[in-house]
């Protein structure tokens, strides 16, 4: 079975049109038997608006739409709360989705056909074949996170941000419980995570388009990106001792963020 993750914070104007056109779209699929089975698991994490009316409408519309929901924040906790969920539902492929619909149905699709060979594949903007349309200003930011990715992690891929990636069951559950990065560098924790323990991961082209009413605030994202790389790199060296004694300071003398 196919289980696509979906992390929902205050998207009550965006997810109904997301979760409509992937419950089409792979209802479709399942049809022409393309896939056996697919279940879509939306994560409210800390929604004060109506996201949970527009969910709980499309669940009555696809019987494979449900929903988890919880208090606490967090895109990545979102995330490995959805991943927990699908390993209980014996789902062999487990992937996400941003809630924007920024990379359609069809093109989380690729991901699919192409990760036979792999334990998971992952959607890059940043590949020359990727069609994107985004700002000067993200663009500017998404290559300078890479460069810094790259240069402290070695990871070899040219995009590890992209909202659209999908592993096989073996391989996350191999890494479910160690993943501790839940906010900017979740994907690159889990990333790091699976290429360590021998994974392969493999990276393709995407369309991707940015959306209307993004959260990201490019003022002040970058240092908070920057932040959790460096935590990250810290915390997979013999220097792991510097985050674990700043994590024992009192909050009111901490760098905020780090």
């Amino acid at each position: 079975m196919l289980s696509i993750i979906i992390p929902a914070y205050n998207e009550e104007s965006r997810i109904g049109k997301t979760l409509e056109a992937y419950g089409k779209f792979f209802e479709e699929l399942k049809k022409k038997k393309k896939i056996k089975d697919f279940e879509i698991i939306v994560v409210l994490n800390a929604c004060v608006d109506d996201t949970l009316k527009v969910v709980e409408k499309l669940e009555k519309e696809f019987k494979e739409i449900k929903h988890l929901e919880f208090r606490k924040a967090g895109k990545g906790f979102a995330i490995i709360e959805g991943f927990k969920e699908a390993l209980k539902e014996e789902a062999s492929l487990i992937g996400f989705v941003d809630a924007d619909m920024a990379t359609k149905p069809e093109f989380f699709y690729n991901l699919i056909r192409d990760i036979e060979n792999y334990d998971g594949v992952i959607a890059s903007r940043g590949l020359k074949e990727s069609k994107v349309k985004t700002s000067f200003t993200r663009k500017l930011t998404n290559r300078g996170f890479n460069f810094v990715v790259r240069s402290l992690l070695f990871l070899p891929f040219k995009d590890t941000q992209c909202g659209a990636k999908l592993f096989k069951r073996e391989a996350l559950n191999e890494v479910i419980n160690e993943i501790g990065m839940t906010e900017w560098a979740f994907d690159v924790d889990l990333l790091h995570k699976l290429r360590k323990k021998g994974f392969k991961v493999k990276e393709i082209p995407t369309v991707w388009e940015d959306k209307k009413n993004s959260k990201l605030n490019l003022t002040v994202v970058p240092f908070k990106m920057f932040s959790s790389i460096i935590r990250l790199r810290l915390l997979n060296s013999p220097f792991r001792f510097v985050v674990r004694a700043y994590d024992k300071l009192p909050e009111k003398i901490k760098i905020h963020n780090l």
